[in-house]
């Protein structure tokens, strides 16, 4: 995380449909289930605790929904 944050890395999470032609999906979850497979690799949260990653996500997240509300006419939104 330190070495990403140094390379300037910017992660954006994304709720993805499962497996309808997603480009990069299938390698996304092969490297996922290495990457959980791996009892090597060090788990590293010394710099930002998970609560304030879940209350940024959650801050984040309703702050698009609203932008979305507020630019439907047809509660598409809604039925998303």
């Amino acid at each position: 995380m330190i070495r990403m944050e140094n390379e300037n890395w910017k992660i954006q999470l994304s709720w993805v449909k499962a497996h309808i032609g997603i480009q990069g999906n299938e390698l996304a979850d092969t490297l996922a289930k290495e990457a959980a497979a791996n009892t090597g690799i060090m788990e590293c949260y010394n710099k930002t605790p998970k609560s304030v990653v879940r209350s940024e996500l959650g801050k984040k997240s309703a702050d698009k929904w609203q932008r979305n509300w507020v630019h439907t006419t047809k509660g598409q939104i809604t039925k998303e």
